[in-house]
């Protein structure tokens, strides 16, 4: 899921990234990859702590991602494109204020859409779960502990 991500993030860097004057060229790269991971390591985060409803929550068609979420991953991304490839604080978070929602509205789009199959719910939560079985493989995890 990590490198479907990746080119999510990609597809929506032009400016926020690529074109930015405040990241040097030869790092867009690793500032995309680095967006990605922020962003998988926040949802894995949300799932360790028991936050599986609120990731389903946040790819629901009715309930997309809340301010407060994205703000939340925003700002661990921001302070690891900052001190991970010396951009200033403020212009890293320049870079992912806009970036964020929208890969995370794409992602939401893309899971919800039927004719579209690189993401899926049951996909995503297997990724952020460590299982391929998605939900099944939780349930059957949490079986196990019982």
């Amino acid at each position: 899921m990590l490198e479907q991500l990746i080119n999510l993030v990609k597809e929506h860097a032009g400016n926020d990234i690529v074109n930015n004057n405040d990241v040097p060229n030869e790092h867009n790269d690793a500032v995309i990859e680095t967006t990605a991971g922020g962003i998988m390591d926040h949802l894995t985060s949300l799932a360790g702590s028991g936050g599986l409803d609120s990731i389903k929550s946040m790819f629901s068609v009715d309930q997309p991602a809340s301010a407060t979420e994205v703000s939340g991953m925003s700002s661990g991304i921001a302070q690891t494109i900052s001190s991970k490839f010396g951009i200033d604080a403020s212009k890293a978070e320049g870079i992912v204020k806009n970036l964020i929602p929208t890969v995370m509205n794409n992602l939401s789009k893309k899971t919800n859409d039927p004719n579209d199959n690189s993401f899926s719910m049951e996909g995503i939560l297997g990724a952020l779960t460590g299982g391929s079985g998605g939900l099944s493989g939780v349930m059957d995890g949490l079986k196990k502990m019982f």
